[in-house]
């Protein structure tokens, strides 16, 4: 009964948000025109929670059937051309959202202990910001802006036609971060809101800088590590304390 009651609360935050951002996605262009930071501040603290809640109500899934959660997540893939080619702009990013948080979930399947995850986690901060400033990313960011609509999760700006992004790679290690909490016994809740504001903090010191953009894999490799320091450390020394000597 107490997993059935979840599972309906669960349903039912999922129905009530997926209802507010298909009508804000739908009508963001019409709404309100505000400066600049307040802008930032409701997209980070508002808009960008709200889509990401949606990775925290499906969380369960992640102890799906690895095959079930390859296949859906190529299935999704397929969704999310076709919605681009027809251009359904709004459905395209959910699909790419499903898509990457499904691949996600599978990916985290292959980390059989929570230090990979933290090496991964350690890693990719340098990798991101060199792909940022230096390497693939740039290029599409300055060359193929096309090319990285169709890479990148868009956050819409209210009253504007513009939009701040996130690349697939940012939601995907978000899922892989997020999965690995539930997976290991971390702080699911206090690192969902941490890696949420990290976003919120990325795209502000973005504006602050006036900036093109920024890495988002830094802050929110932090905002997983930070809220499960302890826990973590624990881990890499009871691990330390089992290799022979």
């Amino acid at each position: 009964m107490v997993g059935n009651s979840s599972l309906l609360t669960r349903g039912i935050l999922l129905a009530v948000d997926a209802a507010f951002l298909a009508a804000y996605y739908a009508l963001s262009g019409s709404l309100w025109s505000a400066s600049t930071w307040a802008d930032v501040a409701f997209i980070s603290l508002v808009l960008i929670p709200a889509v990401f809640v949606l990775v925290l109500l499906v969380l369960p899934l992640w102890q799906a059937s690895p095959l079930w959660l390859f296949l859906a997540g190529l299935g999704f893939v397929g969704l999310a051309a076709v919605f681009q080619v027809v251009g359904w702009d709004a459905p395209a990013g959910f699909a790419k959202l499903a898509a990457v948080t499904a691949l996600g979930f599978w990916f985290l399947g292959l980390f059989e202990r929570a230090a990979w995850v933290v090496a991964v986690a350690v890693i990719i901060p340098f990798v991101d910001a060199y792909s940022v400033w230096r390497g693939p990313t740039h290029h599409i960011v300055e060359h193929e802006q096309h090319l990285f609509s169709t890479l990148s999760f868009a956050f819409p700006v209210p009253g504007e036609h513009g939009s701040a992004n996130l690349g697939l790679p940012d939601l995907l290690f978000f899922a892989v971060f997020l999965a690995s909490t539930a997976r290991f016994g971390l702080r699911t809740y206090a690192t969902w809101i941490c890696m949420t504001l990290s976003f919120g903090a990325t795209m502000a010191l973005a504006v602050y800088f006036d900036l093109s953009g920024l890495p988002a894999l830094p802050l929110l490799s932090l905002g997983f590590l930070l809220p499960n320091v302890d826990l973590l450390w624990g881990e890499v020394a009871r691990r330390r304390r089992r290799l022979p000597t």
